[in-house]
């Protein structure tokens, strides 16, 4: 192909990776994997309606707190770039709300509920009062709390399970997994947060920070053993992405680095749910 060929295939594979980042599709890839882990956590029947509700729905509200606050009454976008991310969150959502209706009215009443808690992370609750993400150290505590209720509750909602004590150890798990799994991006955005965020890095700097994920992967780790019910599976699995999670934390890479924060660290549930899959069929 000759050397300005490659250099021409790896400028359209850039291009196209970028988006695929920027445009929210590995984030929601990773929620979606989460919703799959408490699936086989609770043995709930795989719902292709759910699943992909959750993946296209992710998509739209994270593109609208990334993107939307920065646009005029949240849908006029002036760069070029973001009208594209613009017009495939549009498409998403029109997905979103056909796949919804194909679920039951609890699935919308959960879904209505938390999308008001992440329309008002990023929209204010009156004209001169700010969001949620602007009050200091709230910020990524609300993003836990709906990547929880997403990933734990609408599954269980959605087969009309009881919400017995294993579910609520789910939930808890996942939120300080969730947690854990933020503080990258804590590190990464230090230089572009307003000091009155309050975030993690801020407060306590970016050392402290990565000790204090590290605590978060071992708790959420060890709350496995309070459920009733416990796979060897669920153990493995959950341990390996703990540790690659860990390895992480101690590095010396710089967290601040785009791909790291962006798509390894998100691709960690990915590979929970990849290796639950092997280990549920090997043991």
């Amino acid at each position: 192909m000759g050397k300005n060929g490659d250099l021409c295939l790896m400028r359209y594979f850039k291009i196209i990776f970028d988006f695929y980042l920027n445009a929210s599709i590995h984030v929601a890839l990773a929620v979606m994997s989460l919703t799959g882990v408490t699936l086989l956590l609770l043995n709930i029947e795989p719902n292709f309606f759910l699943l992909a509700f959750v993946f296209f729905g992710t998509v739209v509200c994270y593109n609208f707190i990334k993107y939307g606050v920065e646009a005029e009454k949240y849908l006029i976008v002036s760069n070029t770039y973001h009208k594209y991310i613009q017009v495939f969150s549009f498409f998403c959502f029109g997905l979103a709300l056909w796949l919804l209706w194909h679920l039951g009215k609890n699935i919308w009443w959960a879904t209505l509920v938390l999308s008001v808690v992440s329309a008002l992370y990023a929209i204010p609750l009156l004209p001169k009062s700010g969001n949620l993400r602007s009050l200091g150290g709230l910020k990524i505590i609300v993003v836990a709390l709906v990547w929880g209720g997403i990933t734990v509750f609408l599954p269980v909602l959605h087969a009309k399970m009881d919400f017995s004590w294993d579910v609520y150890v789910i939930f808890a798990q996942r939120i300080i997994f969730v947690l854990a799994l933020l503080v990258p991006f804590e590190i990464r955005d230090l230089k572009y947060d307003a000091p009155d965020l309050r975030t993690l890095p801020q407060v306590f700097g970016v050392k402290n920070s990565k000790i204090l994920g590290v605590g978060m992967v071992v708790v959420s780790f060890f709350l496995l053993f309070l459920k009733d019910k416990l796979e060897m599976g669920e153990v493995l699995s959950l341990g390996v992405a703990s540790a690659i999670l860990i390895a992480l934390f101690l590095s010396k890479t710089d967290m601040g680095k785009h791909y790291l924060a962006s798509f390894w660290v998100e691709g960690i549930p990915m590979l929970w749910l990849g290796m639950y899959l092997v280990l549920e069929k090997a043991i």
